[in-house]
């Protein structure tokens, strides 16, 4: 069995769509929230590689690589962030934090 661009496009289209599901169901944990963005950006990477790969360009797997580096930035910052208002307020609901409000 050969694996085609469509079966790529289709597990990329299952993964986006179950982290925007994830998104919308659960807005209460942020460290859920912050899985999800990341299923996202993979789900992106994955369609980004799949498409390279076919089209024997190597354009796609170099945009990847600075999307990986700009998430796990985001990453760090966010649990950064995480920590701190766990710390501050001893829960990570989002529904109560209003601290960051102008």
């Amino acid at each position: 069995m050969n694996l085609t661009l469509g079966h790529f496009l289709s597990l990329g289209a299952i993964m986006f769509s179950m982290s925007v599901v994830g998104i919308f169901l659960n807005r209460r944990n942020l460290i859920v929230l912050l899985m999800c963005i990341e299923l996202m950006l993979l789900a992106v990477n994955t369609n980004f590689v799949a498409f390279s790969y076919y089209l024997g360009d190597m354009h796609g797997q170099v945009f990847v690589f600075f999307i990986l580096t700009v998430a796990a930035a985001e990453s760090a910052i966010g649990l950064a962030i995480l920590v701190l208002l766990f710390r501050n307020k001893s829960n990570i609901n989002v529904e109560e934090l209003n601290t960051l409000k102008g």
